[in-house]
């Protein structure tokens, strides 16, 4: 191992043969906001030998508040996070692999994007995303570490399937995820980003070095605002009659893609519309006819075309379509059918 692991490898649970055990590993983390970019710099730093990211939106100015490998220079250029992240991710560390996805996590690609890893790293902002992760988690038997952090306040938890309770367990069904408190709606600070981040992220080095005793299995919990922090012992909430990691009904990762998939986007005034099939777009000549419909804005990634009554649509080379200035999703396929067509 070369002197850029060294002060790692000088801690004696990890070593020189953890160290390798880390290069040969193959990490997936879902989300590159706040959290995922915090895990994808650790793990990058770290010396994992396979990073996959995956997210589907670009980067925009109120994220580089927190959002640790963006610049303006992404902002203004509405770079894909993941385009922008791996780009920086590889002047971090140019000796592994970065595997990077501009695309949505979803039912019909969830088991190609997240199979074939160690361990799924949960960087994404809602529960839908989280319980299809666990969806495919349990049905192939990968680790997988979530975390969620909003306003100060973070959580963490670790889920081994087959030893731990699975997040259905946890929480029910994703229907009975009420809450509405979003960045988005409530705000964010940047420190508790990097607190719940770096205890995935410490959590995941362990998994990785084989060092499992030393896992905290237990939900954590914290607000940095009023100091308080705490855990809670989950072992007893592993359902014996649980739909998925017991029964192994896997409803998320099985739901119909027949039609457009439909979005609304938590406290963003936004909805995506996503096509039953991935397409290649050529956003060239798309650009060309939505000229004469209002301001256009393209790059290799995506186009922007400004409307009216202040909605702007957002084109990605897949086919999917953000509708931004409307949570009406029966008007987003409309312009979708409109702008884009069936």
């Amino acid at each position: 191992m070369n002197e850029r692991y060294s002060r790692q490898m000088l801690f004696q649970p990890i070593g020189p043969s953890g160290q390798q055990k880390l290069s040969n590993s193959r990490v997936v983390i879902v989300g590159m906001g706040a959290l995922g970019t915090v895990l994808a710099n650790h793990m990058v730093r770290a010396g994992i030998g396979y990073v996959r990211i995956i997210d589907r939106d670009y980067v925009e100015w109120s994220n580089l508040q927190r959002q640790m490998l963006y610049e303006e220079s992404d902002a203004q250029g509405m770079v894909p996070k993941a385009e922008a992240a791996a780009a920086r991710l590889r002047l971090i560390n140019r000796e592994i692999t970065i595997d990077a996805h501009v695309a949505d996590l979803n039912s019909w690609n969830a088991e190609e994007l997240l199979g074939g890893t160690d361990l799924i790293l949960d960087g994404s902002d809602n529960f839908g995303v989280r319980f299809l992760i666990n969806d495919v988690a349990v049905k192939h038997n990968i680790p997988w570490i979530y975390g969620g952090a909003v306003s100060t306040r973070g959580v963490s938890q670790t889920i081994i399937p087959g030893k731990t309770p699975c997040l259905r367990c946890l929480f029910g069904d994703a229907s009975g995820q009420t809450n509405t408190d979003t960045c988005d709606t409530i705000g964010v600070l940047g420190p508790i980003i990097h607190v719940i981040a770096s205890r995935q992220s410490i959590e995941a080095l362990k998994w990785l070095t084989g060092n499992e005793s030393a896992m905290d299995l237990r939900l954590w919990q914290t607000d940095l605002w009023t100091n308080q922090a705490g855990s809670i012992d989950t072992s007893t909430a592993k359902n014996a009659d649980c739909l998925t990691c017991a029964r192994h009904q896997f409803d998320f990762l099985e739901q119909s893609v027949s039609g457009n998939w439909t979005q609304s986007l938590c406290g963003r005034n936004s909805v995506q519309v996503n096509p039953p099939l991935s397409s290649n777009i050529d956003l060239e000549q798309f650009e060309q006819i939505w000229k004469a419909l209002g301001e256009t804005e393209r790059n290799p990634f995506l186009l922007r075309l400004h409307l009216p009554e202040h909605i702007t649509l957002v084109l990605f080379k897949d086919g999917r379509l953000l509708v931004q200035g409307t949570s009406d999703l029966l008007r987003a396929r409309s312009l979708y059918s409109r702008y884009v067509g069936n």
